[in-house]
Formats: C-alpha cells, structure tokens, sequence
C-alpha cells in the first residue's frame, strides 16, 4: 500500500516535483523531479550551465519558482521568500559571499543570532546567550581574534569562513552551500570540511555544490548529477560517478 505525501515526506529533508524556472527560451530547470535524504551530506553536481546554483537560488528562494513546488520536511511550497527560509527550516550560503562589509565581524554574527535588523544590531545591546554563541562561532571558524575587524578586511578565505559561521547561528535543520570550497587554500579547506562533518554528526542535512571530484567523493554521502536542468543520475557517489552516461557528461570523457 502506498504511503501518503506527508508520511512520504518525513523519509526526505526535501523534494522537488516538477520545478521548472525558465529564462527566455532556455529551461534552466526543466521540470525537476528529486528527493533528499534526511540528514547527512547530499552534493549536486554537473557540467557548466547544468542548472545547480539555479536550483539552490530555487530552494532558498532567490529565485521565484515558475512552475511545480518544493516539499520542506512534508510542507509543500509552490512560492518561497529568502526572508522566509529560516522559517521553513532552510540557510544557505552564496558563490559570492555576502556579508555587512561595513561592520564588524562581531556584529555580523549578532545581526543573526538576534535576528534584528543592522540598526538595531549597531545599537542594542546583545544577551548573554547570543554573545556567548557569537564567541563560540567565530572561534569554530578560527575568527575570533579579528571580531573588531570590519568584515571588509578580510582575506576571501576568511570572508567565507564568516559567511559559514553566520549560517551556522541560524541553526536550521537544513544547509545550502554553494561551491563553499572554491577558491580556498588547503588549511582554510580542510576548516570547511570540519565544519560541514560536525554539522552532519549533528543530524543536518547539508546540500552542497561542488566541482573537485575528491571531495565529493570523501564528503557525500548521495549524490544528484544534473545536465541541462534535468536529473541525469542520483545514488550512492561512487556507483553514479563510474556510470559512463555521467562521466561522458560531466567529465567529458
């Protein structure tokens, strides 16, 4: 007998069903169709233009959905707003880091942990738990001794680095990394992949996007192959990987 979509549901952190988002004539993505497992490490790959940040924009809700919906823990969506994410259970990070250059790292933390707005996280003063998880963070990140610094001065590395902590203090069951790695030198990488495991042993579910073959293979745990906006394959990463339809269109071969 089959099960309901709600009971079905709490199997996945998310499904998609039919998801389309078009630009002009081009279906960036053409009527997706996908579930992810609850908790652990899930990686979306695929070649240049393949629709992966599309889809994250989609999921987060930096982009309007065309048509289909989006079922977050068993809620099915057909419109989500970025302001809305967190509500739903949902953070992301961004290819470009986006943070308040023009304050402090300390205050960038707190604008989250309090969830108020720059103002007011200049102008009040934060509570013991908030300042107390600021520490925490920005020492996980290796930051803390730069917290007065204005998150302009920071090095890329460390500019990312920030921009992970702030979605970690927003403590949701379900995290968006687009390319986290990308750009960053070996000491500052293998941060990243610290944290993204700490937060799977916490019983997140992390979707990430990634194009260095190692460390999809040593961080997921399934893996979604698109091509043109469409699932080309989905499983367990290094039986997907070795599909020759996969290596054909991702690694060109």
């Amino acid at each position: 007998m089959s099960s309901s979509a709600a009971e079905r549901g709490q199997e996945y952190a998310l499904e998609t069903k039919g998801l389309l988002k078009q630009f002009a004539s081009v279906k960036a993505i053409n009527h997706l169709t996908i579930a992810v497992p609850r908790g652990g490490i899930t990686s979306i790959v695929g070649p240049n233009g393949s629709g992966k940040s599309t889809l994250i924009n989609m999921l987060s809700g930096t982009l309007p959905i065309d048509e289909g919906m989006v079922v977050l823990d068993g809620t099915a969506l057909r419109v989500i707003k970025p302001y809305d994410s967190p509500s739903h259970g949902v953070t992301r990070t961004f290819q470009e880091v986006r943070l308040f250059d023009q304050m402090s790292l300390w205050d960038n933390m707190l604008v989250v942990l309090t969830k108020r707005n720059v103002l007011g996280a200049l102008l009040e003063r934060a509570g013991t738990a908030h300042s107390s998880r600021a520490q925490e963070l920005l020492e996980m990140v290796g930051l803390w001794d730069k917290r007065a610094a204005f998150a302009e001065e920071l090095s890329y590395g460390q500019r990312k680095l920030l921009e992970i902590a702030r979605a970690l203090a927003m403590d949701v069951k379900l995290y968006l990394f687009d390319e986290p790695f990308a750009g960053l030198f070996p000491a500052v990488l293998e941060k990243v992949k610290v944290l993204l495991q700490d937060l799977k042993k916490e019983g997140k579910t992390i979707i990430f996007i990634e194009h260095n073959m190692d460390l999809i293979r040593e961080l997921s745990d399934y893996i979604f192959v698109l091509d043109s906006g469409e699932l080309l394959a989905e499983g367990e990463v290094h039986e997907v990987l070795a599909r020759p339809e996969v290596i054909e269109a991702y690694l060109g071969t």
